[in-house]
């Protein structure tokens, strides 16, 4: 049996998913993107930022799972332009000082909303 996450803290989902799923002990997160659910806006500044805003997201989708980011078993990021991975990786290793979790980072020719980079990830509950 499934549970949907929903937190008001992240945007809304932007198509046919749930934010976040529930099955068993494992949290499946759909890919969150730089929108700040309080305005309603991308934040696409700069590539530090919306990494920033992307993981905090990512954070509001567990907290409301009853979860944190040491609970993460696996991330995929994907990035319109792998020249940014050096800045991203910056970003995102503040969330990990210890014991990151698996994952991939992946080149894509265009993101939901025209964005820089999309992140999902797997924990356990």
């Amino acid at each position: 049996m499934k549970k949907i996450v929903l937190s008001k803290e992240a945007p809304a989902p932007i198509g046919p998913y749930s934010q976040a799923v529930i099955h068993g002990n494992t949290l499946y997160v759909s890919g969150q993107i730089a929108i700040e659910q309080s305005t309603g806006n991308m934040i696409t500044d700069n590539i530090e930022a919306e990494t920033d805003q992307v993981m905090k997201n990512l954070g509001f989708i567990l907290k409301e799972a009853g979860a944190d980011y040491n609970q993460i078993i696996k991330c995929s990021i994907f990035v319109s332009d792998m020249g940014n991975f050096a800045k991203i990786n910056e970003v995102y290793g503040k969330y990990f000082p210890e014991n990151p979790p698996a994952r991939e980072t992946v080149e894509v020719s265009c993101l939901p909303k025209n964005v820089n980079v999309e992140i999902s990830c797997i924990a356990y509950i």
